[in-house]
């Protein structure tokens, strides 16, 4: 689907962009994925629109076949890049499940704000991005997805998410068309 439009109430959600998975071997470059998240959140604060920025700090509990990367996280695992250029206007959300929904204030405080449209970026495509999106178009909001600035640590997972299951929960543009759309509707 092309990318059509963005509501008046417009949010950013950053899934993920923290030191302990940045770090992480990644199907596209992470510069440049950090580098488009960056110049988004720029924009929307530009704009006065929100930036949420969410990190992870643990999984959900429950067996899976395939066992956690990690036990133990050093003690900047949650940090936040320092190229998002956090600022005090931001809203941060800790998550420890998957989407950034689950069991946190995200959807209260969008819809607090008269949010009915998100744009997501982040990492993992299929994991926290994918999560994240499914729950706000279960919620209701209008989804847009900077599939530029987004990565997996699997490509044919990436790829996945992005041919198959984004079209089915919103729009996809890149971060320059997004940037486009802003910069019209001022």
């Amino acid at each position: 689907m092309a990318l059509t439009m963005l509501d008046k109430n417009t949010a950013l959600i950053v899934v993920d962009l923290q030191k302990g998975i940045v770090s992480l071997p990644t199907a596209h470059p992470m510069d440049g994925v950090v580098k488009n998240a960056s110049d988004l959140a720029d924009v929307f604060r530009q704009r006065g629109l929100p930036v949420i920025l969410v990190n992870v700090d643990g999984g959900a509990p429950g067996r899976t076949d395939q066992a956690p990367r990690m036990r133990d996280f050093p003690s900047d695992w949650t940090e936040l890049v320092a190229e998002l250029k956090q600022q005090p206007s931001d809203h941060t959300v800790t998550k420890r499940t998957w989407g950034a929904f689950t069991n946190t204030d995200l959807e209260a405080y969008l819809k607090q704000l008269g949010v009915t449209q998100v744009v997501i970026v982040g990492v993992s495509t299929s994991a926290g991005v994918e999560s994240t999106a499914r729950h706000a178009h279960e919620n209701g909001f209008n989804v847009t997805l900077a599939i530029d600035a987004m990565t997996d640590t699997n490509a044919d997972a990436h790829i996945n998410s992005i041919t198959r299951i984004f079209p089915r929960l919103g729009e996809t543009g890149s971060t320059r068309e997004i940037i486009s759309l802003l910069e019209r509707s001022a």
